[in-house]
């Protein structure tokens, strides 16, 4: 098998365990992005939304618009900047602590249902592949994009 084979199946196979997941999650009431909204806020206490954006590695807009929604739900409140009268500090409530719970418990059961059937020696051996592909992806990401990767 050529590796772009490998890489092609590798984000076939990617894509429906993300979708599995979000469905499961959202049929919880928290899709997969939101809910890594919640866990930054839950790691990272109060944070503006710059920060948070950043912390996610999404536009800023992107995050406003999340948090607006989260906001409209109760799941998380904007207050002002104690240092920053420009800037409002996002933070995760009481009914957004319990979302997030509910929605990890989600997700955690169908990836123990897509994984659950490997024993721990395939387990194992996944782990070390995606070890490898992760650090072939910073290799890549280091590659400006149109070269040519070297030995070819």
């Amino acid at each position: 098998m050529a590796p772009e084979d490998a890489g092609m199946r590798y984000l076939s196979v990617a894509y429906a365990v993300r979708k599995a997941v979000d469905d499961h999650m959202t049929a919880g009431g928290l899709s997969l992005a939101r809910t890594k909204v919640l866990q930054v806020l839950d790691r990272a206490g109060p944070l503006s939304q710059a920060a948070l954006a950043s912390e996610l590695g999404f536009a800023a807009r992107s995050v406003s618009q999340a948090v607006e929604a989260l906001e409209h739900e109760g799941l998380v409140k904007r207050e002002p900047h104690p240092d920053d009268r420009r800037a409002r500090l996002v933070l995760l409530t009481a009914e957004g602590s319990a979302a997030l719970a509910a929605g990890t418990a989600a997700g955690e059961r169908v990836l123990r249902q897509i994984f659950g059937g490997l024993d721990q020696k395939d387990l194992a051996n996944l782990h070390g592949l995606l070890d490898s592909v992760e650090k072939s992806v910073a290799q890549a990401a280091r590659t400006p994009p149109g070269s040519r990767p070297r030995g070819r």
